[in-house]
């Protein structure tokens, strides 16, 4: 036996033994990664995955608008600083989004997330479906969206939704220079975890740190020679970790997003898969991509023919201007710029 084959064998025990003590907590279908490519372009891939179907729709939101995060009394309010495009669930709540300063945030499902405590829950309240639009609305930087969660002048609550699964996220952040955090709730208090070019991909639970002592044990070992396929939260990161720092960097805005979207197919879930009693390992419904630097938002229905963009550049967004939005089940064909299908519609109502 070689000294690398039993360098592996050990390794592999204690891997199967760190997954194992994690995997009761880790059925969750989510990925996200950053490509780094050259001339400071940055793109942001997420994948979106559930047992049951969650119609998902673009919009784009002008400047200006004055909004409030909850329908309860006392609830956060504000004024939008800038323009941004949304992924909106159920037509009535923010996944995520990219701002015209290039700032992106996804949320990503997370089990054990708990928002609040006996101090925060009387602060303003402040509900799941309006949080990340927020933090876009009024921040440019990730700088910014730091400062104004440690601050935490808001308490965060949602509903559940399919038949009772809690609403439990926790959030990649991500600026135009790259900077990056993953910011965290545990049990009301915000743990917030920032890098640059050490922060490549992120899943779903166990927290931020464990997982990066997961992803750190694989790269002893080194993709070239093994990597961890099932479709757990932890295997799922390593993969996505080790092609996205191991592909081609490029500047051209194409051939990024091509390559982005092809190392995302690594850690998503086969449309139609499913596990029994795990609604949350089942099929990739959709991708997306923010390129931060030119402020095209690419959106990828699994079920669809067609990979197509948004380009905020093209987009209105002075005060006053109309809020956007394209029906992506009825644009299944469609490649390329399609921002001219965007469509004025009323805001959505935030389903809590």
């Amino acid at each position: 036996m070689t000294r690398l084959s039993k360098f592996m064998k050990k390794g592999l025990f204690l891997a199967a033994a760190i997954v194992a003590g994690v995997s009761s907590q880790s059925a969750d279908a989510c990925t996200r990664i950053i490509y780094q490519g050259n001339d400071s372009l940055y793109i942001i891939g997420r994948s979106l995955d559930w047992k049951t179907p969650i119609p998902t729709n673009v919009y784009v939101y002008p400047r200006g608008m004055a909004k409030q995060g909850s329908d309860r009394p006392g609830a956060v309010t504000w004024t939008s600083k800038y323009g941004a495009v949304y992924a909106v669930g159920y037509d009535g709540g923010v996944t995520e989004g990219m701002n015209e300063k290039g700032l992106s945030i996804n949320g990503l499902f997370c089990k054990g997330t708990v928002y609040d405590n006996d101090t925060t829950i009387n602060r303003p309240p402040m509900s799941l479906a309006m949080f990340t639009a927020w933090l876009l609305d009024m921040n440019a930087t990730t700088d910014e969206v730091i400062a104004v969660l440690r601050e935490h002048n808001f308490s965060l609550s949602g509903a559940t939704f399919d038949d009772g699964t809690v609403s439990a996220l926790h959030w990649g952040v991500t600026d135009a220079t790259g900077h990056s955090a993953v910011v965290e709730f545990n049990h009301g208090d915000i743990n917030i975890y920032e890098g640059t070019t050490d922060m490549h991909a992120m899943t779903n639970d166990p927290s931020w740190p464990q997982m990066q002592a997961i992803v750190s044990y694989w790269e002893k070992i080194g993709g070239r020679n093994m990597l961890p396929g099932t479709v757990s939260s932890p295997d799922r990161c390593v993969r996505a970790t080790y092609f996205v720092t191991h592909v081609e960097k490029t500047g051209d805005a194409d051939l990024g997003a091509s390559i982005a979207r092809t190392v995302l197919f690594n850690s998503c879930v086969p449309y139609t898969y499913t596990v029994e009693g795990e609604p949350n390992v089942s099929s990739t419904q959709w991708r997306s991509f923010s390129n931060l630097r030119d402020l095209r938002y690419y959106f990828d229905l699994a079920v669809s023919n067609g990979f197509y963009y948004v380009d905020l550049n093209k987009c209105d967004l002075r005060p006053g201007a109309s809020v956007m939005k394209i029906d992506t089940s009825k644009l299944l064909n469609a490649c390329g710029d399609q921002t001219t299908m965007l469509q004025p519609v009323p805001p959505f109502t935030p389903m809590y």
